[in-house]
């Protein structure tokens, strides 16, 4: 008889680790299409006096959406252009009744300016939740659920604490900001998560702050000896060689800066996706410095010399990169996601954000 001991059924029955699909974006707009999409908004919106913009906003949104997919499946929007037309209109008054106010009289813009301020994080927090509703994939849309207290934490206490300490805090700032976008985000009843530490966020920035600090340190050395000179010969040099040298530094201190510009996105928007998870599937960013730095001078140079007819083009080039750059790490089907009810969040707020120019997208 045999004394060899059976294995443990639990030790047998453990499943091995399964390995996570890669599952790229990809992203099918493509310039000329879009361009024709760009130039019909621009015209229809100049004739109607802004009217048509709201549905300009939605046409376009749903190009991006259509020609954005993941696992075989794209994405799709939901905005009501009519909603989307009331909130602007609501935006707009509250907009130019603080411009009235402010050219008739400073102190009055002032009191109008403070209630506008403190409405922004709920504004901000609704257009969230109006975002994510109109948005689906798969037939699930997503959803928002953060609360207004926290908005208010994030995107008006925050700030001003950010400003009293003189940008010491903008990094804590930026990583809340993005906790609270993408944790309180969901895809149908499941949430999203994010595990970006405080210290990568000042990391980003304490590397861009110093090379932008090395580069102006260079840029005052190389150009110090030609001021100096310039200085030691007086009257002699005239007011045009001064006046040359201080357009070429700021020239190199823009350039400089325009350097730094890309190296920051990439390396945020590198952090933010990798660090962000559906349930269990991850993300994974891998935008690379120098094609974020070629792309960007190159669609800058391209849109001054076409006088902004380039602009759609451009664009498109940056968005493909972008989202191109993104994968998700599958950690099983994407066919079990369960729908949820969500709030459908104010376009008013949607209203605000795009006549500001806000970023409050994913």
């Amino acid at each position: 008889m045999s004394n060899a001991t059976a294995p443990s059924s639990d030790f047998a029955a453990t499943p091995p680790p399964t390995q996570p699909t890669i599952e790229a974006f990809t992203f099918t707009g493509r310039g000329s299409e879009y361009f024709r999409i760009w130039i019909v908004n621009i015209l229809l919106s100049i004739v109607t006096l802004g009217i048509y913009s709201a549905w300009a906003k939605v046409r376009r949104t749903r190009y991006f959406y259509d020609n954005t997919s993941v696992a075989g499946s794209s994405f799709e929007y939901h905005g009501n252009p009519i909603a989307i037309l009331k909130g602007r209109i609501i935006a707009a008054v509250l907009i130019g009744g603080y411009q009235v106010a402010i050219r008739t009289n400073p102190k009055i813009g002032l009191l109008v300016l403070i209630p506008l301020m403190a409405a922004m994080p709920w504004l901000i927090w609704r257009s969230y939740q109006f975002k994510l509703y109109n948005s689906s994939y798969r037939g699930i849309r997503f959803g928002f659920k953060g609360s207004a207290g926290q908005s208010y934490f994030n995107y008006l206490l925050l700030p001003l604490l950010s400003a009293f300490s003189l940008g010491l805090l903008l990094p804590f700032a930026h990583q809340r900001t993005k906790k609270y976008l993408h944790s309180e985000s969901k895809f149908g009843a499941t949430h999203f998560s994010f595990d970006a530490s405080v210290g990568a966020f000042y990391k980003i920035y304490l590397i861009c702050f110093v090379i932008g600090v090395l580069g102006f340190i260079g840029i005052g050395v190389l150009f110090g000896s030609s001021l100096l000179a310039l200085g030691a010969a007086g009257k002699h040099a005239g007011p045009a060689a001064f006046g040359g040298t201080f357009f070429m530094i700021i020239l190199a201190m823009y350039a400089w800066m325009f350097l730094i510009i890309p190296l920051g996105l990439t390396m945020v928007q590198n952090l933010i996706w990798s660090n962000t998870k559906l349930g269990e599937h991850h993300f994974q960013s891998n935008l690379k410095w120098t094609t974020v730095f070629f792309i960007m001078i190159t669609n800058l140079i391209a849109i001054v010399c076409t006088l902004g007819l380039f602009t759609p083009f451009a664009q498109i080039r940056a968005l493909k990169y972008r989202l191109e750059s993104v994968t998700l790490l599958a950690a099983g089907s994407l066919d079990h996601f369960i729908a949820d009810a969500e709030p459908h969040g104010s376009a008013a707020g949607e209203g605000m954000s795009d006549l500001l120019d806000f970023d409050l997208s994913l």
